[in-house]
């Protein structure tokens, strides 16, 4: 029954929108598991339905860590007339927040940097191996993260988040997985983003170069400058093609003229 919930979570972005973000895809993963919770009680399934349509939102691969805690909350409220539905509401609230902060921290801000930075290093190179690459090294903690999760939130329910919480191990992973991801990013900008200068001027005999002398200021400092423009752009909000336009522009133009 839980792998059947695991299968369906990856489809919870099937019907994102911007009324109840991923509560059509959330009841959806869990209604196989709720038909059996509630066979008998065909009024409850309907409130376990409703409860779970409500608006949810949060990075996915922790989201069956969520949903294995709200199945074993849904067999509780199955067991026992005087359990407090509004409870299994209240939990998915309240794990949305740090859940999602760690799984953009992760997710998004290191694993994906990370495997697309080995990805494009590869694919630079001119190996077909780059998207391979990128696509295993990203899904595979991903993968991970999702099947364990729902097992363990199933089996340990919210106490367990309750204890990283309390002795601090929650912030200091978040943390670091930023710190992480900063890293990375840093890295990919001197390894990846090549530009230089020709451009020499002649002062009475001796011949300044201009990548010389950004050199010795800092290395790398022109793919930094760059970057930091593109990000500026970002943002206040300018559109990404526009952005893209005028890299093509200035790099043309820069090179025609000597200055790139």
């Amino acid at each position: 029954d839980l792998m059947t919930v695991f299968w369906r979570s990856f489809a919870i972005m099937g019907s994102m929108n911007y009324e109840r973000m991923q509560g059509l895809g959330y009841a959806w993963s869990l209604f196989p598991c709720l038909k059996k919770i509630y066979k008998d009680n065909k009024t409850k399934l309907c409130d376990a339905l409703s409860r779970h349509m409500a608006a949810f939102n949060c990075a996915t691969a922790p989201i069956p860590f969520i949903m294995g805690i709200t199945l074993a909350m849904e067999e509780q409220n199955a067991d026992n007339d005087e359990f407090d539905a509004s409870a299994i509401s209240t939990i998915k609230v309240a794990l949305m927040g740090p859940l999602a902060g760690i799984g953009d921290a992760f997710f998004w801000g290191v694993f994906r940097v990370v495997s697309a930075g080995i990805g494009v290093s590869f694919a630079l190179s001119g190996s077909p191996l780059g998207a391979l690459f990128f696509l295993i090294l990203y899904n595979t903690p991903n993968i991970l993260c999702r099947y364990f999760g729902l097992f363990l939130g199933y089996r340990e329910g919210s106490s367990l988040l309750e204890k990283w919480t309390a002795s601090g191990l929650l912030d200091r992973v978040t943390n670091s997985a930023g710190i992480l991801g900063v890293m990375v990013i840093g890295s990919m900008i001197a390894t990846m983003v090549n530009i230089t200068t020709p451009m020499e001027l002649n002062l009475q005999g001796a011949v300044v170069n201009f990548q010389s002398v950004c050199d010795q200021i800092m290395p790398k400092l022109l793919p930094l400058v760059a970057t930091g423009a593109i990000y500026g752009a970002l943002k206040k909000n300018v559109k990404t093609g526009m952005i893209m336009l005028a890299i093509l522009a200035i790099g043309f133009v820069g090179s025609a003229i000597g200055l790139l």
